[in-house]
């Protein structure tokens, strides 16, 4: 015994975490080439459905995507073993073979467990549901069991009976399986014996529904003591009655206990229902758990003593195991046991049989690392066994796991190669003749264009050069309403009104000095008003230049916009390395004249008179109300007068502004220099949009092959060699 081996193996439980994370890496990674594969065949099946181009169309349907991604599934499901095996907390042994072999007794003699916790029997099979069995050195015997969930119990135990017997429609929910009988066996279903007694076991799990139902509904896992592990895991009771039933709404159990080796380390025994009966899926689930769940397997099988040989049945178990992993040869991670019985057993003496088989085994081609001949009743015996495969473990996982590993990361590689063969074939599917007509046309196109663009806009701004010294009608109107709002909402008080006001405030001069404030801000509020003129009479002014570009220039296919909102649009459209153009119709979309920029410090200078340290009109020294009202009234007529005569002298701004606004557009797109040079850059991108006519079927093409030519980007960028490495 190898007094280091807790170490050695705790040792290569810690060294294998970093693979574990490594390969979770990789295989998300996998996941998104899948992503990007999955896009770029939508675009191929769209291209194959518009391109007209026989060489192109033959090119597309040479690109093979479907099997990739097929491959990619299996290295999904691979990788996902890989990490499962590398993420464990311990080293697995799986122990496996048909019922009545003594696979039960050896368990017993490793675990110090009993036939309370691990069936076994000498009639028909016991155990019912696959355990497994860790060692813990620090705890008491206990279970955890994990339930099936409905959906999963239908879909993993229920279905495969229906499908294999040939029942027709599986069960979509649990109500329906149990509340109608079974169907018939069908007549001409081949065989007779194996599929009725399939058909009894469906029908086991049928008419004792009620027994295990709710269970389906119960959270996972449940702790369980010692003495509860049995009605779980067994379907018989220790004296052999046919009692339990749990185990059918059961998926896994776990038991942790102390092993009578104390320096067994960070192992489990993975303990699998004794094959040889006839439950469907038995097999494929072997598969499954030796494939995620175990490090090496130990075959139990229990000659005869009355005479024996190695049947077709043995043989299709050691291939049924050897197809869980085909990365890592089964003959380099097994171990064959030979279950040797004395005289007094029920057995009788096959010490001579076990030789017999142990000669023979290489003539049916089960290869193994070592086959053993050991008592698996005898706790020396079964743990020599252990001490056998836990040295060898210790010694060669680390070289079985890179062996593993390293397959797996060898067939990555080659898928890779493959995508990127694949993608070549994409790179030139589409021929380079596609569309290449389109430039000749282009140039006349927009050189007529630019011709009408610049004529329009140069139009417009002689137009409102004309104008910018005229007073802007809207900007008039809105002055004229605001005047008129002055004058006929004064916020004067009444004689009354100033007479309380007297009282509250202790004096007449008290009160008029408050008045003058309140008068003043009641009448600089109608002027805010004077922003709807100026921002109606600019809006004008952009609309007239976005009518230039959308109807003259024959731009408005870019966008369904109109208006402010073409320019804006447009000004988003726009890239940063069309940096002339984008600044351009950003300065125009972008341009706001305001009353508070303009005007306000204009109007706020008439207001002094009313502002009690500046007015002309102080009180006399004996005022009173009326005094007061004809001054307020006297101050209120002067400010309106003093407002009116400065906005009259305002009237011509947004007209100039219109006009200078205008000309840095203009300057900007036309005349700067390069301006010319990015409007073609950016109307050959749009082209099928501006003259749709003429560019649609063209602009289709050419979209196509830059969305193709995206989406193989993607692909080549998702499928680069380190995004799939996890070893070295």
């Amino acid at each position: 015994m190898n007094a280091n081996r807790t170490k050695e193996i705790a040792s290569i439980v810690e060294k294998r975490r970093p693979l574990a994370n490594k390969i979770a890496t990789t295989a998300a990674n996998l996941e998104t080439l899948s992503q990007t594969l999955q896009n770029l065949e939508a675009h191929r099946q769209h291209i194959l459905a518009q391109v007209d181009d026989v060489n192109s169309w033959g090119r597309l349907q040479e690109i093979d995507l479907a099997s990739i991604q097929n491959n990619i599934a299996v290295e999904l499901q691979t990788l996902a073993q890989l990490q499962q095996r590398f993420a464990r907390n311990t080293l697995n042994i799986g122990v496996v073979g048909r019922a009545r072999q003594g696979k039960s007794r050896l368990l017993q003699s490793l675990t110090g467990l009993t036939a309370a916790e691990i069936p076994d029997g000498d009639r028909q099979h016991c155990t019912g549901v696959r355990s497994t069995i860790h060692h813990n050195l620090s705890l008491d015997i206990y279970g955890e069991v994990w339930f099936h969930s409905e959906r999963s119990f239908l879909d993993e135990v229920i279905a495969p009976y229906y499908e294999q017997l040939r029942l027709g429609a599986k069960p979509i929910t649990l109500t329906e399986f149990t509340s109608k009988p079974l169907p018939p066996l069908p007549r001409e279903l081949p065989g007779y014996a194996e599929p009725g007694a399939m058909y009894e076991h469906l029908g086991r799990y049928h008419a004792n529904i009620d027994k295990y139902r709710h269970l389906l509904r119960s959270p996972s896992p449940r702790r369980i003591s010692r003495e509860e592990i049995r009605e779980y895991v067994a379907q018989d009771t220790i004296d052999g009655q046919r009692l339990f039933f749990n185990y059918l709404a059961v998926r896994e159990v776990k038991i942790v206990c102390n092993f009578p080796h104390a320096d067994v380390g960070q192992i489990a025994l993975v303990d699998m229902p004794g094959l040889g009966d006839t439950g469907v899926g038995d097999a494929e689930r072997l598969v499954k758990t030796l494939g995620n769940d175990v490090d090496v397997v130990l075959f139990v099988r229990m000659p005869k003593s009355s005479g024996d040989y190695w049947a077709d049945v043995d043989v299709r178990l050691y291939d049924t195991a050897r197809a869980a992993l085909v990365d890592l040869p089964l003959e380099l991670w097994s171990f064959m046991v030979l279950n040797r019985t004395a005289a007094d057993s029920k057995n009788g003496d096959n010490f001579n049989n076990c030789k017999d088989l142990a000669d023979t085994l290489a003539e049916k081609h089960i290869k193994v690392v070592d086959c053993v001949i050991a008592n698996c009743a005898d706790s020396a015996a079964a743990n020599q066994v252990l001490d056998q495969i836990l040295d060898y473990l210790a010694a060669h996982i680390t070289t079985l796991d890179e062996k593993y590993a390293t397959s797996c990361q060898e067939r990555v590689m080659r898928l890779q190669n493959t995508v990127n063969i694949e993608l070549e074939k994409a790179n030139k599917a589409l021929a380079l003749a596609v569309g290449e007509n389109w430039f000749p046309l282009f140039v006349e196109l927009f050189e007529q264009l630019w011709d009408e663009l610049t004529s329009g806009l140069e139009a417009l701004l002689r137009h409102l050069k004309a104008q910018r010294n005229e007073q802007n009608s809207d900007f008039k109107q809105q002055v004229a309403t605001a005047i008129a709002a002055c004058r006929q909402d004064t916020g004067i008080p009444s004689i009354e009104q100033i007479e309380k006001r007297r009282d509250r405030t202790g004096g007449y001069p008290n009160a008029y000095y408050q008045y003058l404030h309140e008068i003043r801000a009641h009448l600089s509020q109608h002027f805010l008003a004077l922003d709807v003129g100026l921002q109606r009479s600019l809006t004008r002014v952009k609309s007239q230049v976005a009518d230039v570009l959308i109807h003259q220039a024959r731009l408005g296919g870019i966008t369904s916009a109109t208006g402010v909102e073409f320019l804006q649009e447009i000004a988003q459209q726009l890239p940063d390395t069309l940096p002339t153009l984008k600044l351009g119709f950003e300065i125009l979309a972008e341009f706001e004249i305001s009353y508070r920029g303009l005007i306000q410090h204009r109007i706020r200078k008439r207001l002094d008179g009313l502002t009690p340290d500046e007015t002309t009109l102080q009180l006399s020294k004996s005022p009173a109300a009326k005094e007061i009202l004809s001054n307020l009234k006297t101050l209120h007529a002067e400010a309106v007068y003093g407002c009116e005569t400065a906005l009259e002298d305002l009237l011509s701004e947004p007209s100039l502004a219109a006009f200078a606004i205008v000309e840095e557009f203009v300057d900007r797109i036309l005349r700067a220099e390069g301006a010319k040079s990015e409007w073609r850059i950016f109307l050959e991108e749009a082209r099928a949009e501006v003259w749709q006519a003429e560019f649609m079927a063209l602009g289709d093409r050419t979209r196509l092959r830059r969305e193709w030519f995206d989406a193989i980007a993607h692909a080549t960028a998702a499928n680069r060699s380190k995004a799939m490495q996890f070893l070295g």
